[in-house]
């Protein structure tokens, strides 16, 4: 056998150390392999536990029953979300009021324009009017935000109010803050005075 690698001009030596190390590496996917066996082999036998091949079989159908239940009620959620979304449509989702003076002579600002919208800007402005003779009710339908009767400056004014609430709301928020602040300021004012009182 030396005769052989010496005449082919290949060290023994090196020829046993790669065969040693083929053998390390084929030891180590075996084990690997085996591992993963095991593996599958308890998941597989978990799985199977108590069951023949009828029962597994009535399992998985039963699995599937439940499967196409889901998803009739999903199917019957939907068009019942969609439903309560359309009849929302009608709704009023929108309001704004606008208080004002409609005579000088009267104070307090009791006249005040009412806006109600939905979400397609249909609806309705009511504007109520105090006077010292009394009060007087005006009502004018809006269609997609617009009236075809001629509106007072305070209707429009509620009218885009209510059609841009959002910037609104972000707006009153804006002006509210300084207002905040300095009642922040007022407070901590007057807990000094009291401290400075006190001593």
């Amino acid at each position: 056998m030396n005769g052989i690698l010496e005449s082919m001009g290949v060290d023994p030596f090196y020829l046993f150390v790669v065969v040693f190390i083929l053998l390390i590496a084929l030891i180590i996917i075996y084990s690997m392999l085996n591992y993963k066996y095991k593996r599958l082999l308890r998941s597989y036998s978990t799985f199977m536990r108590g069951k023949n091949g009828k029962d597994l079989e009535k399992s998985i159908f039963k699995k599937f029953e439940q499967l196409e239940e889901i998803s009739q009620q999903v199917d019957q959620n939907k068009a019942q979300i969609q439903e309560i979304f359309r009849q929302m449509e009608g709704h009023y989702q929108k309001a704004g009021i606008v208080k004002y003076d409609a005579f000088q002579e009267m104070g307090g600002t009791l006249s005040f324009v009412l806006t109600m919208l939905d979400s397609n800007n249909n609806g309705w402005i009511f504007n109520a009017m105090h006077s010292r003779e009394g009060c007087y009710t005006y009502i004018k339908e809006i269609i997609k935000g617009e009236s075809y009767i001629e509106l007072s400056e305070e209707e429009r004014q509620c009218l885009e109010k209510t059609i841009y609430q959002e910037e609104y709301d972000i707006k009153d928020m804006k002006e509210e803050r300084p207002s905040v602040k300095k009642k922040n300021e007022i407070e901590k004012e007057q807990k000094d005075k009291e401290k400075e009182e006190r001593e």
